[in-house]
C-alpha cells in the first residue's frame, strides 16, 4: 500500500455490514434509491456526488463518482468543472467563516 487510503478498500465496501447487517441493508437501500432517476437524472446526481466527494475529500467517493459520471455520459471537461464548483463553494465557506474570526478579533480589540 502506497498511501493511507487503500484503493482496494472501495471494492470491499459492501462488507461494512458484516456485523451490522440490518443497518447496512437500510443504508444501501436508501443509497440506491437516492441515485435513481427522479427530479434529477442519475447522471446529474453522479456529478453532484463527485462535487460533494471533492468538498468532503473522500478519495473513495472521488474514484467511484469519477467512474460513475463517465459511465453515465459525462466527459472530463464536465468533471473538471464540477471540481471547480466544489472548490469555489469550499473556498467561499472558508472565507465567510473568516467573519467569525473578525467578530472575535474586533471584540477583543475593544
Amino acid at each position: 500500500m502506497d498511501s493511507y487510503y487503500d484503493p482496494a478498500d472501495l471494492s470491499h465496501f459492501e462488507k461494512i455490514g458484516d456485523h451490522a447487517g440490518p443497518l447496512a441493508d437500510k443504508f444501501f437501500e436508501y443509497y440506491g434509491a437516492v441515485f435513481e432517476d427522479g427530479a434529477l437524472t442519475a447522471r446529474e446526481k453522479a456529478l453532484i456526488a463527485l462535487g460533494v466527494a471533492h468538498a468532503v475529500q473522500c478519495p473513495y467517493c472521488i474514484e467511484a463518482y469519477t467512474k460513475e459520471s463517465l459511465a453515465k455520459g459525462s466527459d472530463v471537461e464536465q468533471l473538471t468543472e464540477v471540481v471547480h464548483v466544489a472548490t469555489a463553494i469550499k473556498g467561499g465557506a472558508a472565507l465567510v467563516h473568516g467573519m467569525q474570526m473578525r467578530r472575535v478579533a474586533d471584540h477583543l480589540e475593544m
